[in-house]
């Protein structure tokens, strides 16, 4: 395991916290308290927090200082279905010639999303569903592709405390689709199946998010 350096561990930190809601939306985050908690300079802590700008996960208020950014729920559907669009590509090209080991590895990880679902772990269970798709499109031949879905996945990552409190229902399916992914390519399946059903996987959370959100907004008018 790669030791962190105190920048690393910054980000880590700060992230996770943004993520897990224990850093709101619209709250400040206070660098120096942050250093003294880490035991570090503030230097770590102010580098890993233009990282998350960069992220678009913190941003600068005038007179006060880096912010925990606002939750866009719009903003969260539309990344889904531009990532449905750009994995179900990537993993059609893995497809082509998908290493036999790494179906293992899949299915392990596949078994693991399973258990974090039967302890209630969503948070647990995002990092899981992530480790299980880049295991796939990893193996793509296209470096700007592969940039291109991890910035996207990144993007996401602000909203995922939202977003898995609101389709908890769907990541079970999400675990049986899992198993026809693993299956599809262990059996080399045709590009535009395989692209269909990898796509199409990634569409359905973001309708199930929409279908979800909207009744919420419905309950909350009533």
């Amino acid at each position: 395991m790669i030791k962190e350096n105190k920048q690393q561990k910054a980000y880590r930190i700060i992230k996770e916290r943004i993520i897990e809601r224990i850093f709101v939306p619209g709250q400040r985050i206070v660098i120096d308290q942050l250093a003294k908690e880490l035991k570090s300079s503030s230097i770590p802590v102010r580098e890993a927090i233009r990282q998350l700008e960069s992220e678009r996960l913190i941003f600068y208020k005038q007179n006060v200082g880096p912010v925990v950014a606002e939750v866009n729920e719009t903003a969260y559907s539309d990344t889904l279905r531009v990532l449905a669009v750009l994995d179900g590509y990537a993993t059609a090209m893995s497809g082509a010639d998908f290493p036999k080991e790494k179906i293992t590895l899949l299915k392990e990880q596949n078994k693991l999303m399973e258990e974090a679902l039967e302890d209630f772990d969503i948070l647990q269970y995002g990092k899981l569903n992530f480790q299980f798709h880049r295991i796939i499109f990893e193996e793509c031949s296209n470096p700007f592709l592969i940039d291109s879905i991890k910035d996207t996945w990144a993007r996401l990552d602000s909203i995922r405390g939202i977003g898995s409190t609101l389709y908890s229902v769907r990541v079970k399916k999400s675990i049986i689709e899992h198993k026809e992914l693993i299956e599809m390519l262990e059996n080399k399946a045709d590009f535009s199946d395989l692209e269909n059903l990898a796509r199409m996987h990634k569409i359905r959370t973001a309708e199930d998010f929409e279908r979800r959100r909207l009744k919420q907004l419905e309950m909350s008018d009533t």
